[in-house]
């Protein structure tokens, strides 16, 4: 227990001195379970993607469908605004950015709002979305999404603390206005940098 303590203090100095940990934050060996509600019971012949608003034509996937779609892999740090830390986890997907490629979005978008199971939404400008490392992920560590961290599908941005990554995505809404989600309403910070330490409150 000790050994694990000891070990766990010299990676943590050691990502503090490659400047990997954004202030407030400390490091987990584990994979913690957050999210509000119960895990949803996945139903594959009823699921679909969906991606509607400000786009020219509203389109749909099915599980079968989306899996045909290229995927990469990432290996990237995430950080949670409980104040946890994970490094170099893995995730595989479509590329958000490539995904876009797929459907016309009108000039007027600038804004994403992901839907997900339960009604839970989480909104994101379209450029940080954008990004070079911001998948629809469907696998973690080279397996399917466990269930409670969103299988079947979740988006992942590394670059905003992790409850903008929602899980159970079942839909993306392009907006030309910003449409805080559920967490944005309670409290939480609207942009949830974590390097800026957006935790809470809406600027």
């Amino acid at each position: 227990m000790q050994n694990d303590f000891l070990s766990r203090r010299d990676e943590e100095k050691r990502m503090k001195e490659e400047g990997r940990i954004p202030p407030g934050q400390a490091l987990t060996q584990k994979f913690p379970v957050l999210h509000y509600g119960p895990v949803p019971r996945f139903d594959e012949a009823n699921w679909k993607l969906r991606v509607f608003g400000e786009v020219e034509q509203e389109k749909s996937w099915t599980w079968a469908e989306f899996q045909q779609l290229p995927t990469i892999r990432i290996t990237t740090d995430i950080h949670c605004v409980t104040g946890w830390s994970k490094f170099d986890t893995t995730w595989e997907g479509p590329l958000f950015r490539d995904f876009f490629k797929l459907f016309d979005v009108k000039p007027s978008a600038q804004y994403v709002i992901a839907h997900a199971e339960h009604g839970f939404t989480a909104n994101l400008p379209l450029d940080v979305l954008l990004e070079d490392d911001v998948l629809l992920a469907w696998k973690y560590n080279g397996e399917y999404l466990d269930p409670e961290h969103g299988f079947p599908v979740r988006l992942v941005v590394p670059q905003r603390y992790f409850w903008k990554s929602a899980k159970w995505l079942r839909g993306l809404e392009f907006s030309s206005e910003d449409k805080p989600g559920f967490w944005e309403q309670a409290g939480y910070h609207n942009e949830g940098d974590p390097w800026q330490e957006q935790r809470y409150g809406r600027r």
